[in-house]
């Protein structure tokens, strides 16, 4: 069974930062392409950021967070981040790493953001 665990969110004011964290157990990890999705208050899910799996790592970022936010892997410990930088009041979501949309099974808890003053 596939499961995949978000944490790090919290609390902070606009133009702050957070660093979110992906690890997950069932899958190949490390060959498998994470996504970062959201869900701000009353909409639906939406993505955030991906980084590819294997070798020659590719990112996509969504429009409405390049230059603010980035992805990475963290090799050593074997998860995924979310570095979210100048954050604003339009970031607060729960935030949520998983596979690919049209692969994923379920969803975990996700970790909540809340951005404001």
């Amino acid at each position: 069974q596939v499961q995949f665990v978000a944490s790090g969110g919290g609390w902070v004011q606009p133009g702050g930062s957070l660093r979110l964290s992906c690890s997950a157990s069932g899958i190949n990890f490390g060959d498998s392409a994470i996504v970062w999705y959201r869900q701000p208050p009353g909409n639906q899910r939406e993505f955030v950021a991906r980084v590819s799996g294997g070798a020659g790592i590719t990112k996509t970022i969504a429009d409405s967070v390049k230059g603010r936010f980035a992805i990475y892997r963290d090799i050593a410990r074997n998860t995924v981040r979310l570095q979210m930088d100048d954050l604003e009041p339009d970031d607060t979501a729960v935030y949520y790493c998983n596979v690919d949309i049209h692969l994923v099974r379920e969803w975990g808890q996700g970790t909540q953001v809340t951005v404001s003053s």
